[in-house]
């Protein structure tokens, strides 16, 4: 029952969007998803609003400090994946989340150089693990990427994060309409009609591939605990304050 939490502290990097599309994905595979919803915008409880009973997602609004860790603990018990959405503002919430969290998704703009908003997330996890030697395995999803962008202009970028010892998904979030769409028309990618939304086949491929590759690592990160764990390691306990 995995927690991957979405942080970004600046608005617009595309956080809610790549929370959005990782839950349908798992979703449309079987998994039983629960969504926190603790931006102020609350633009997922809108779409469940406006979605009803096309999804069996479970979105929570109005996540508070004070109801972060019940509600966690709560919802483990009858869901495959937690997801929560961050709001996309420095706050205090965003500390003891992470201390929940078995993964941190951090969105920023492939094609913008203002960052900081990611930045600030990625220092506060380091800063865990270099004082205090909790590791929280995270990563950055390049959000919002043109369509047009070369892989050279996307490697530049996946290197300058690797020099600061960041893990970038191979898959970015290309800009789509479609992306934009769902929030207002409810449902998943596989409700709208083709005719209506252009590009739709690719957007539907872009968020499987996109929700694959979370999973593949993922898995990949459960193997190598468990392997830790036969070699008598001892699990790191992740505490946040």
């Amino acid at each position: 029952m995995p927690v991957i939490t979405f942080a970004n502290t600046k608005g617009g990097a595309g956080k809610t969007t790549a929370v959005m599309l990782l839950a349908t994905e798992l979703e449309r595979m079987g998994y039983r998803v629960t969504i926190l919803d603790a931006d102020p915008q609350y633009w997922i409880n809108r779409w469940s609003e406006t979605t009803g009973d096309r999804t069996t997602i479970k979105v929570i609004p109005y996540v508070t400090m004070a109801s972060i860790e019940r509600l966690i603990t709560e919802y483990k018990a009858v869901s495959d994946f937690i997801l929560v959405d961050l709001p996309g503002a420095r706050s205090p919430l965003l500390a003891k989340t992470i201390g929940y969290s078995d993964h941190v998704l951090i969105p920023i703009q492939g094609c913008a150089m203002d960052a900081q908003g990611g930045a600030h997330v990625i220092e506060l996890l380091q800063y865990l693990e270099d004082k205090a030697s909790i590791r929280i395995p995270h990563s950055v999803v390049l959000t919002r990427v043109n369509s047009m962008v070369t892989t050279r202009a996307l490697q530049v970028v996946k290197q300058l994060l690797a020099e600061r010892r960041v893990h970038v998904l191979d898959t970015p979030i290309i800009e789509r309409a479609a992306f934009r769409d769902i929030f207002s028309s409810g449902g998943t990618l596989y409700t709208m009609d083709p005719a209506s939304v252009t590009n739709l086949y690719k957007a539907q491929e872009n968020a499987r591939a996109f929700a694959e590759e979370i999973l593949s690592y993922a898995a990949m990160r459960l193997a190598l605990t468990h392997v830790g764990a036969k070699a008598g390691m001892t699990p790191q306990v992740r505490t946040a304050a």
